[in-house]
């Protein structure tokens, strides 16, 4: 079990390439905060991820409303603002910016991305910047987005730098023409890159972060959160996981919750109301049915933890659901 990709696609992550910046300086770009266009842009989305790549020159970024000191982002490198907060790219630190909201929208007669040309000075270095959005779920339970920093800065790997860039540059260059799927092919290859980025700031996490994502890589912690990932429907005890990794019950309870935040059998339950929600969501099951799928043997309390982790009973939440969804495809 890949704990990693089970929770990206549990989680319903999507991805879209919405500019294509070729900028030289002095130049700076304001990126809004995403709670802002979200309506515009991705109208299902709970949670929208703003991630910038640079596939040439440098530049810098930083956050708007609560500043930390800024960023060098290199050719090669990837930012995610996993916050969702008002951001800075610019040419040199400290410049300030304006966003233009009217840019943001879902086009129905142009295709994605929308090119953004900044002449500054002719002598400068070019610097191409490939941004866009990431849209997912943030209830019930989204372990990686509660783990993640307000800022990733990653590198893309060496091994996967060369086609990324090569699928990047003929995407692009499709959509001068509008070729038919060239949109989907840049969704697909954002959400690639994403998980680059992702497994980039894992292996470089620090030997004493304590977190979701540095559990992943921890033996016993990461052998335990595959085991619940993989098997979640099962009558798991603390006293059946802590044997599974060959740890007294108490050793593993202290040290599951010390990386993950919570207890073993916290995180097992709210992994199960994600998974559940999600069925709901998809409108094909009941709310008996759905409880099943995830291991409850009681209707009623899955009703119960339903409600109190998410705000919403079961069944008002299908039924939301499915009017998201009609609304989204009417």
């Amino acid at each position: 079990m890949d704990v990693l990709s089970d929770v990206l696609l549990a989680v319903r992550l999507t991805g879209a390439v919405y500019f294509d910046v070729d900028a030289r300086s002095p130049f700076v770009l304001e990126s809004p905060p995403t709670d802002v266009i979200a309506a515009k842009i991705a109208t299902e989305a709970e949670h929208l991820i703003a991630f910038h790549v640079l596939t040439h020159g440098s530049c810098w970024v930083e956050t708007v409303d609560e500043p930390e000191p800024a960023q060098m982002l290199r050719a090669g490198e990837m930012v995610i603002v996993s916050s969702g907060e008002a951001h800075l790219l610019a040419s040199a630190p400290g410049l300030c910016g304006q966003p233009d909201l009217s840019r943001y929208y879902r086009p129905l007669t142009e295709a994605l991305p929308f090119v953004i040309d900044i002449n500054g000075d002719s002598n400068a270095e070019r610097c191409r910047i490939v941004c866009g959005y990431f849209a997912c779920d943030r209830r019930p339970f989204n372990p990686l987005l509660e783990s993640l920093p307000r800022m990733v800065h990653a590198p893309v790997s060496s091994r996967s730098w060369g086609w990324m860039t090569r699928l990047l540059d003929a995407a692009i260059e499709a959509s001068d023409g509008h070729n038919a799927g060239q949109e989907a092919m840049l969704a697909k290859l954002s959400e690639l890159m994403f998980v680059e980025a992702l497994r980039s700031h894992i292996d470089e996490l620090p030997a004493d972060t304590r977190n979701w994502a540095a559990g992943i890589r921890d033996p016993d912690v990461g052998s335990a959160l595959r085991l619940i990932h993989g098997r979640f429907s099962e009558p798991w005890t603390l006293e059946q996981l802590a044997h599974e990794v060959a740890m007294s019950r108490s050793s593993f309870a202290d040290r599951f919750t010390t990386y993950v935040g919570v207890p073993p059998m916290t995180y097992l339950a709210r992994w199960r109301l994600q998974l559940a929600a999600r069925l709901l969501q998809s409108g094909s099951l009941s709310v008996a049915q759905a409880a099943n799928a995830v291991g409850y043997q009681s209707e009623s309390a899955f009703n119960r933890a339903f409600k109190r982790d998410v705000g919403e009973a079961p069944g008002a939440w299908r039924r939301n659901g499915a009017a998201v969804v009609g609304a989204a495809h009417g």
